[in-house]
């Protein structure tokens, strides 16, 4: 029998997609009361976000997780109820169960079992768990850190629990997270008939060469740390839907994935030098939903890295690759952030799914790490 895995099932057995958090982080505050640990709730709108803390001396580590989850999809789809855990084949099925409920599970055990083990341990070690990771993001872990850093309350390392192993548990952690820079660029034309070209502008032909270019652009060459910045379209759209009507305005959705060699101001300004070579008449609404931000080889990513080797024998490649996550609003009030998880190979997926054998050994790495920092 293993405690971590009992907790993930409970965890997945509550219907929490986002942003609602169905129970998750009472059961988890409900663990830790009697250990001492501090409990503060952190509502904003329809989310629930816990910060629970035990001890008020630095350094502070912090275990940050989610407990919302994306929906499931189509039900039938799915071998089993999405929001029924069920054992099968080596592993443990339900929305969640990689995408991190399993990792929230072996914070919680872990923090238990350090906390019992060391009831004086020196510093402080917190969990900050949010239902608004998988949304919007905009009343979940940026609120908790708003208010942290109103009360001057510093994390020293902070680990989040996303899956970022590859192949196995263990062989992949992430120290850093590119920047994401939406935008929606609107490039007017004229209307008219299509007998009638001369009559009117088609914003589509006007456009396209422009678009052209920023697609060839290259934006920045990256550096040691994060491969260069990406310029993709992910939406395009113009026309009435009729056949015979040159459209009057073009829409076009895209985003930045960006390095530290690059800077959001910078990729506007070069966006706007080629729009404006080109000839068009555009508007663009931008939209930064994070920073680019890097933790450095230190402390914390030795300290996991040995952890993870103790545990599993694998020496954990060390990667920026991948989305967002909430690290990029942690970062801003703690120097060192890195991300450590389960295997993400079913996130997101219909039979979302976990390996059993790697839900203690998680627990394990998360209570080394624990141990390394503050025993």
């Amino acid at each position: 029998m293993s405690e971590t895995l009992d907790l993930a099932r409970e965890l997945i057995a509550r219907a929490s997609v986002t942003p609602d958090d169905a129970g998750c982080q009472a059961l988890v505050a409900e663990r830790l009361r009697p250990l001492g640990f501090a409990l503060e709730r952190v509502a904003s709108g329809p989310v629930e976000n816990l910060w629970a803390r035990h001890g008020t001396q630095p350094p502070l580590v912090v275990l940050a997780g989610h407990t919302d989850v994306v929906p499931p999809g189509p039900r039938e789809q799915w071998r089993s109820d999405p929001f029924q855990p069920v054992e099968r084949d080596g592993r443990l099925y339900g929305r969640g169960a990689a995408d991190m409920k399993t990792a929230v599970a072996a914070f919680v055990t872990a923090a238990e079992r350090f906390v019992r083990a060391h009831p004086d341990h020196r510093g402080s070690v917190a969990l900050l768990l949010t239902s608004d990771e998988e949304g919007v993001a905009v009343d979940g872990t940026v609120k908790v850190v708003e208010r942290l850093r109103a009360r001057s309350e510093r994390i020293d390392y902070c680990i989040v629990g996303e899956p970022t192993s590859v192949a196995r548990l263990g062989d992949t952690i992430k120290n850093g997270r590119r920047g994401s820079l939406s935008g929606r660029l609107v490039v007017r034309g004229v209307q008219g008939h299509v007998a009638y070209p001369h009559l009117a502008r088609n914003p589509v032909h006007l456009a396209a060469p422009a678009l052209a270019e920023l697609a060839a652009t290259e934006w920045d060459r990256g550096n040691e740390h994060f491969p260069p910045t990406t310029w993709q379209v992910s939406n395009l759209h113009a026309g009435t839907g009729a056949t015979n009507v040159i459209p009057g305005e073009l829409v076009v959705l895209f985003n930045f994935r960006f390095s530290t060699a690059s800077t959001a101001e910078s990729l506007q300004a070069r966006v706007k030098e080629i729009l404006d070579r080109h000839g068009l008449d555009w508007a663009i609404e931008w939209s930064l939903s994070a920073q680019p931000f890097l933790t450095a080889r230190g402390a914390l990513v030795d300290a996991l890295t040995a952890a993870i080797r103790e545990v599993t024998g694998v020496r954990a490649e060390v990667s920026t690759t991948g989305g967002t996550s909430d690290g990029r609003f942690i970062a801003e009030i703690c120097p060192e952030v890195v991300e450590f998880g389960v295997v993400n190979a079913s996130i997101h997926q219909v039979d979302e799914h976990v390996d059993i054998a790697a839900v203690e050994p998680l627990a394990e790495i998360y209570l080394r790490l624990l141990g390394k920092l503050l025993a």
